[in-house]
């Protein structure tokens, strides 16, 4: 079943009655099914949220989005105990062999660096080198083939559009950088919370990475496993970006950016809304760690 994404950008209070989450504010009352919402997001600062309505949409597997003062996402509520055998999951994910999670790191690279050469050669109208790239990811990538693509990518993908409307000679991807870096991180920032509670609704701790290993970083596996998925984000903002003259982040682009969870992507026998496609791949990972397969099952982004 295909969740809703709820956004909600004024003020509100929202509650639960029935297994309804009842939003009301100045504008509208309305009340939706807790079990029908797999994403919220809590744009404005002054939304009162119940616990109990909050405990209901965790445990429903909704992925709660909290944004601070500049209206960006700042924070989820994901549920801990999403699966029935749990604490096994937990350990083969945490006993996981480092040659295992080196071939799982190669496996996602080669999948992140062939939809950026799909999609770049869609955009620009050329060919390109990123299928040699692909031939030259190792385990762990320990030649670095990611950096390598991201560079060419991200040199070509922008056209001279951008660079006038933006005021600079050339795009350059950062996470505080100029525009459209914003529209990018907004999207990568969905793309996260959505990755996050795929993963943790197939029992996997989010902590735990197969290559993001910060300490700092509660989110490492679903940084791990969105890469491939990002492609979906950079394709969607190039054409933001040719629609709308805005520079900043406004609520008809952000509603924009909200519609890459329902995107389609394509597995051998049959197609899935991106946030479906997104439990697949977390179910298949969960199966690569406990020995009933070889390979996390990623999506065709086109076909």
């Amino acid at each position: 079943m295909l969740k809703k994404t709820i956004f909600i950008e004024n003020k509100s209070s929202i509650l639960t009655k029935n297994n309804q989450l009842i939003i009301k504010s100045d504008i509208r009352e309305g009340a939706v099914p807790i079990e029908d919402i797999g994403f919220l997001v809590l744009e404005n600062q002054e939304i009162y949220i119940s616990l109990p309505a909050l405990n209901s949409l965790i445990e429903n597997n909704c992925a709660v989005i909290i944004c601070n003062a500049t209206h960006l996402p700042n924070g989820m509520f994901l549920n801990l105990n999403s699966h029935h055998i749990q604490q096994e999951i937990f350990k083969a994910q945490i006993d996981a062999s480092l040659p295992l999670k080196k071939q799982l790191w190669q496996q996602t690279i080669v999948e992140k660096i062939t939809n950026q050469g799909i999609l770049l050669e869609k955009i620009t109208g050329k060919k390109n080198q990123f299928a040699f790239l692909v031939s030259k990811v190792v385990s762990g990538d320990s030649t670095n083939m990611e950096a390598v693509a991201a560079s060419q990518y991200w040199k070509s993908f922008f056209d001279t559009r951008i660079s006038e409307l933006a005021k600079q000679t050339n795009f350059k991807r950062e996470r505080f950088g100029d525009y459209p870096n914003n529209f990018l991180n907004y999207g990568y920032a969905l793309l996260r919370a959505a990755t996050a509670r795929a993963l943790s609704g197939s029992g996997l701790l989010n902590t735990l990475g197969i290559h993001h290993k910060s300490k700092y970083n509660a989110f490492a596996l679903a940084d791990d496993i969105m890469e491939p998925f990002r492609p979906i984000v950079d394709e969607l903002v190039y054409y933001l970006t040719q629609e709308f003259e805005e520079q900043e982040l406004t609520t008809a682009i952000k509603k924009e950016l909200l519609q890459v969870l329902t995107r389609t992507v394509y597995f051998k026998d049959e197609k899935s809304p991106l946030m479906v496609g997104l439990q697949k791949t977390a179910s298949s990972l969960q199966q690569c760690y406990n020995g009933e397969r070889k390979k996390i099952k990623y999506p065709k982004l086109w076909i």
